[in-house]
């Protein structure tokens, strides 16, 4: 008797961007470009090269008050000096999202075959991301500025939502805090005005990465055509939360203030500036298009999205 295997059980299923692929035959290819194209930062970096005078820590174009009232009152002086803390606060980010992405992934591969290419992907995932984190915290602790946690509200939302989540749901989030940001850094590597241990770490990041937005939406298709509707339905909502909590987190407040910057008025202009409403969405297009195509973006978590302010 033939053994049924899972490229059988999924033939002929699709969805909106057509037949679904083989799971272990996207895994060993990611695996083979894990083997050719992976980095050690510790090595590959020149962390004691010191700062160039006058260059970015983040693209002019990217910063929150880019072309806002405020920072046309700003000297070029303090414009980099609040580039060098946003990057630091992004950086921040990462690892607290790397860190949610991590447990995620054991979960997703707690009750599967260890001997999977699947799962050996996955573990391949959690050493890249491990990696990651330890290089964002060197690039801080390199940049001379503070490490900026996210609220206590957001640091038990996502305690909360690593908990709960669903498959679906987990990859859903992935791509959220992997695809805009990778947007940025895709911006951020060639920009020769940017300094060379940024380009560096972005440059790493977005290589790395390619292959995790690939895993995660090759999985995250397959669980919105095979997952219970409760579970997709449960999808829809929390990504959408999941979107809004990520905008109000993207930049940390007390930047400005360590900036010599008056907080509550920098807020109110970023919140209000249509430059970073269109950078937002922009960064986030790529992915809102291909979670539409798939059927996450639907009724209640359609207009949370919305109010994210990532989707048009």
């Amino acid at each position: 008797m033939r053994t049924l295997t899972e490229a059988d059980a999924l033939e002929g299923l699709r969805d909106a961007l057509g037949l679904l692929k083989d799971r272990e035959q996207v895994a060993e290819r990611l695996l083979e470009s894990s083997a050719r194209h992976s980095f050690d930062p510790d090595e590959e970096l020149d962390w004691d090269a010191p700062f160039e005078e006058g260059k970015w820590f983040w693209p002019p174009e990217l910063v929150s008050l880019y072309d806002t009232p405020m920072w046309k009152r700003m000297g070029e002086e303090q414009r980099i000096l609040l580039s060098r803390h946003e990057a630091a606060a992004l950086a921040s980010l990462g690892i607290w999202f790397e860190l949610i992405l991590m447990q995620l992934l054991v979960r997703h591969i707690y009750d599967k075959a260890a001997t999977s290419a699947h799962v050996r992907y996955a573990l391949t995932e959690i050493e890249d991301e491990c990696r990651h984190s330890k290089m964002f915290a060197r690039l801080i602790s390199r940049g001379e500025t503070p490490w900026y946690p996210v609220s206590p509200v957001h640091q038990n939302l996502g305690r909360l939502f690593k908990t709960i989540s669903t498959t679906p749901g987990s990859f859903t989030a992935t791509l959220l805090g992997e695809e805009v940001l990778d947007w940025m850094q895709r911006l951020t590597f060639p920009d020769e005005r940017v300094q060379p241990l940024i380009r560096g770490v972005t440059r790493i990041h977005v290589v790395e990465e390619s292959r995790h937005v690939r895993y995660a939406r090759e999985e995250l298709r397959r669980q919105m055509v095979t997952a219970p509707k409760w579970s997709r339905e449960f999808t829809r909502l929390t990504s959408g939360e999941f979107a809004r909590v990520f905008s109000v987190a993207f930049v940390n407040p007390e930047v400005y203030t360590n900036v010599g910057l008056d907080k509550r008025e920098a807020v109110a202009q970023v919140k209000a500036s249509g430059h970073r409403r269109d950078i937002m969405r922009t960064g986030a297009k790529r992915l809102t298009d291909f979670l539409d195509d798939i059927g996450v973006l639907r009724g209640a978590g359609r207009r949370m999205w919305r109010s994210s302010g990532l989707l048009a």
